[in-house]
């Protein structure tokens, strides 16, 4: 009786040393204002506006946070002090730059050549643009990451889900069957570990993004795929007349991509796209 129940209290104390662990590496789910005295209700509002963070509130300008309904410029600057607080947005040493970047971790592409190349993979934390010929191997190279991502750390992978956005209808789950066969994975389990969403247009494409932080939230992903983050835009917006506002919503859209690796960097969240 007394080893079990020494048992039971180390294992407990394990589970809250991970608990500490993940809350420690973030991202903070906006729900911990709370603690700072942001009302539950501000909260929701905050929610709702597609900020599901503490890091996507902290890294919001002020004037899009006054555009939220029902946050007044009080409330904004008591919802910003307290996110400041538990997300650093000032100076930091080189030496601790230089621990973060440690923590980077590279997917494999599958290809040991292009691994070399790519000085050991696809870099987590980051934006990677793939460009290419009609039938170069684009999405092959996308297929390939929604299974190698899912692999361990040691074997090249993220281990963690994929999430890919579909632009023109080119996913294929039957082919990660088969890449998930080569790396000895089940195939099965690969198929329920991508989240998959198709986009119909560029508005469409935005809002995926808020459902995709909320969800990272909640499970953690090791790669996201938009299959091709432009291919809207040229149908979207036509001549030159639409050429300002098509390039504004573009650089919006790319800015919530890198908004949103900068809020999971510590996940190893890849961001993926490609023209």
């Amino acid at each position: 009786m007394e080893q079990q129940r020494n048992q039971n209290m180390a294992q407990q104390q394990r589970q809250q040393e991970e608990e500490v662990e993940e809350m420690q590496h973030g991202p903070f789910p906006v729900e911990q204002l709370q603690a700072s005295g942001i009302a539950s209700l501000d909260v929701k509002k905050l929610k709702d506006a597609g900020l599901c963070t503490v890091e996507s509130v902290a890294y919001t300008p002020r004037k899009d946070l006054l555009q939220i309904k029902g946050i007044s410029e009080a409330k904004v600057d008591k919802i910003m002090e307290a996110a400041s607080k538990l997300v650093p947005l000032g100076f930091t040493s080189a030496s601790q730059l230089h621990a973060q970047r440690l923590e980077i971790i590279q997917i494999t592409s599958g290809s040991s050549e292009l691994d070399k190349i790519l000085e050991g993979g696809i870099e987590t934390g980051s934006i990677t643009e793939i460009y290419g010929e009609f039938r170069s191997g684009k999405t092959q190279l996308c297929h390939t990451l929604c299974v190698t991502c899912q692999l361990p750390l040691d074997q090249g992978g993220g281990e963690g889900k994929t999430m890919y956005i579909d632009a023109e209808g080119t996913f294929r789950p039957q082919r990660l069957l088969q890449i998930a066969e080569r790396f000895g994975l089940n195939g099965a389990d690969v198929l329920e570990n991508v989240a998959y969403a198709r986009a119909y247009n560029t508005d469409h494409q935005s809002r995926l993004l808020l459902e995709a932080a909320s969800m990272m939230v909640e499970t953690r992903f090791a790669l996201m795929i938009v299959d091709s983050a432009t291919a809207l835009y040229r149908t979207d917006f036509t001549g030159r007349g639409e050429l300002s506002a098509r390039q504004m919503h573009l650089a919006k859209f790319l800015r919530s991509l890198q908004k949103l690796a900068d809020e999971v960097k510590l996940l190893h969240l890849c961001l993926y796209w490609y023209n």
